[in-house]
């Protein structure tokens, strides 16, 4: 990453950065700090210009945002820039967000426009790492067995990224982050059951592809 993970400063020489607006009402005690508050919380004191709670919010997501980047785009430097330009997109429009969802499914929901838009404009070569490592083999693994295995995972990828986009959006958000339906829908801008037609045909592709391997 090139070293912007902080968000930006409220107040700083980029004149397209949104001034801080002045505190109105604190929302918690101030024996609380911003790492014991909860989401929604520190929404709304990082709304008011408040630099640390919004750091926490970028410490606590920023982990799964940036797995959910590289499942899409297979590239990690891709993903670490997709994952930082959200949380400055964020930080920006924090006056935009709607406490009826959570700030997590806010983000996924930056995050997954943010790649797809990098996929309709810029097509990526096929990655070999876009799902997760494959568990660690045991000790009484023989190698064919272990180098099946790491054939298969590269398969799952292959067929993964050739994937149509809106399709693997919806198998990684329920496969590999664990979301619901609704959710899902809200993240994608779509219905539940567009979303339940879509993972069918992911599914469906996906089992296709590694009928090889079963």
């Amino acid at each position: 990453m090139r070293n912007r993970t902080r968000p930006p400063p409220p107040h700083g020489a980029d004149p397209s950065l949104r001034p801080a607006p002045q505190p109105v009402a604190d929302v918690a005690s101030d024996r609380d700090t911003p790492g014991d508050l909860d989401d929604s919380v520190l929404a709304v004191r990082a709304s008011e210009g408040d630099e640390e709670a919004f750091a926490v919010l970028v410490r606590r997501h920023g982990g799964r945002l940036l797995a959910l980047a590289q499942h899409l785009l297979g590239n990690r430097a891709d993903a670490e820039d997709a994952v930082q330009d959200s949380f400055l997109s964020a930080w920006r429009r924090l006056p935009e967000f709607r406490h009826g969802a959570s700030f997590g499914t806010w983000m996924y929901r930056i995050v997954t426009n943010r790649c797809l838009n990098t996929l309709r404009h810029r097509p990526r070569p096929l990655p070999l790492d876009v799902v997760p490592e494959p568990a660690a083999a045991d000790a009484d693994s023989s190698p064919p067995h272990v180098a099946e295995a790491d054939a298969a995972t590269a398969a799952l990828a292959r067929a993964l990224m050739e994937l149509r986009p809106e399709l693997r959006v919806c198998w990684v958000l329920r496969e590999l982050h664990g979301l619901h339906y609704e959710e899902i829908a809200h993240v994608v801008g779509t219905s539940e059951p567009t979303v339940r037609g879509r993972l069918f045909r992911a599914r469906r592709a996906l089992m296709e592809a590694m009928r090889p391997w079963r």
